[in-house]
């Protein structure tokens, strides 16, 4: 492909890259005429697909009547209508949302009014935030401090707050031999006891995590038993339990809130991606009555404010997306598809000398690469064999999300796939062949480099 001049400043400034024209359903075409199965939505973000005629008239009709609104000034209904919606559907006692424009921003706002819960509670000495290795939280500052990803926090760790990790609860290779999976729950939840005890019961403000590790591990679900433990821990020490559902809620496991199959209800939730469809840039935390209590009853004012959340056109987007995933039955596609998406990796991948773990929830799901299996030890980074299999994947017409440093930060590779709650099965034969194929041909090329 020739090189073409751009003023974009670009993620990469290596090369060229193709330049998406239209997307219908799970397939976008670029200038040339190609076309792309994308079965990573973006970023597991497009839910519903491209080109849905509900939600654009949803964006057009709240554009024309009313664009913006200061929240300073006004609410607007939009806005009202969206908290309505997500706080009706949440798991019980989360009561008030607050919209924003990401998912890094969503994260920052439930740290920064953790914070002003413990003050306005009396308790200012609440200071530490415990979060979990391997894990990721957004790219400003603020969330990337809590975050684990150790290739994202790296030429950033002068300027980044300090946070306490511990281990994430990852079975593959963190589950002793002769431990079932309640146990090895048990016991990774534990971790957090230990690291409030060290810090200081009083000193802990809050614990967050995501219910399915996302991009950085790769589509991991805690042991059963874990969050309930978690929640256990942060109960009897007054630690808000803040969980991270950018990537794996909003159905995309499977139910609206990922948290729900845990059993557990956190104080705060953070969502993003499949919120608004990628149909406008929006996130959202929803709060639970007691901390919208804490400040309602305490200075009465959030401290905390940017100008473009409650954004009315995201607020319609995201609320016409949401009835979208309600009303045409879609958590119940995503389980049924997400069945079939399992099969077929178990198919393709089940017996293949590098594929380590298939692994997942819903519609979002993954393999990790070993260079061997018995011993799981991983390819070496050097190959970046992750960075291989999303160009050979480009070039059978296929969109996934492979990542590296799987298992600490430097080693290991998986590849995450989280295509749109309208997937059919032939799309997901069609995932299946052609990563299949992209992924052996990355490994036969890794080892002729």
């Amino acid at each position: 492909m020739a090189a073409r001049s751009t003023h974009v400043f670009r993620r990469s400034l290596a090369g060229d890259m193709p330049r998406a024209v239209a997307g219908q359903g799970v397939v976008i075409t670029d200038d040339t005429g190609r076309r792309y199965l994308d079965a990573c939505g973006g970023a597991a973000v497009t839910c519903l697909g491209y080109g849905d005629a509900e939600v654009a008239e949803a964006v057009r009709a709240q554009t024309a009547r009313l664009a913006y609104v200061h929240t300073s000034f006004f609410t607007s209904d939009a806005e009202e209508a969206l908290a309505d919606e997500l706080a009706a559907h949440a798991p019980p006692g989360l009561s008030h949302a607050m919209i924003l424009t990401g998912g890094s921003e969503a994260v920052e706002a439930a740290l920064k009014l953790a914070r002003q819960v413990a003050l306005e509670r009396g308790q200012p000495g609440r200071r530490h935030v415990v979060a979990r290795r391997q894990s990721y939280h957004g790219s400003t500052l603020g969330a990337l401090a809590v975050g684990g990803n150790a290739v994202r926090r790296g030429m950033y760790e002068p300027l980044l707050a300090p946070v306490q990790h511990i281990a994430p609860c990852y079975a593959y290779r963190e589950r002793a031999e002769d431990e079932n999976e309640e146990a090895y729950g048990r016991r990774a939840a534990d971790e957090l006891e230990e690291a409030i005890r060290r810090l200081g019961p009083d000193s802990v403000l809050a614990f967050i995590a995501e219910p399915v590790v996302g991009a950085t591990l790769g589509a991991v679900a805690a042991a059963p038993g874990y969050f309930r433990r978690i929640r256990e821990i942060c109960d009897r020490n007054g630690v808000i339990l803040i969980l991270d559902e950018v990537m794996c809620g909003m159905g995309r496991c499977g139910t609206l809130y990922a948290c729900e199959q845990e059993g557990v209800v956190p104080d705060i939730v953070v969502m993003a991606k499949g919120l608004g469809a990628g149909y406008q840039p929006v996130g959202a935390l929803l709060a639970h009555d007691s901390l919208w209590q804490a400040v309602r009853d305490g200075s009465g004012v959030l401290h905390h404010g940017q100008t473009y959340m409650g954004h009315p056109v995201a607020c319609a987007a995201a609320l016409a997306v949401q009835r979208a995933i309600r009303e045409r039955g879609l958590l119940a596609r995503v389980r049924a598809m997400g069945a079939a998406l399992d099969e077929r990796l178990q198919e393709r991948f089940g017996n293949h000398p590098h594929v380590g773990d298939i692994r997942g929830r819903g519609l979002l799901q993954a393999i990790e690469l070993v260079e061997d299996r018995t011993t799981k030890r991983p390819f070496d980074p050097s190959l970046k064999l992750h960075a291989r299999i999303k160009r050979l994947a480009m070039a059978e017409g296929l969109l996934c999300y492979p990542m590296g440093g799987t298992v600490d930060g430097r080693q290991g590779d998986h590849v995450v796939l989280a295509p749109a709650y309208v997937v059919t099965e032939d799309d997901l034969d069609a995932i299946a062949e052609r990563l299949g194929r992209a992924v052996d041909k990355a490994i036969s090329e890794a080892r002729a480099a």
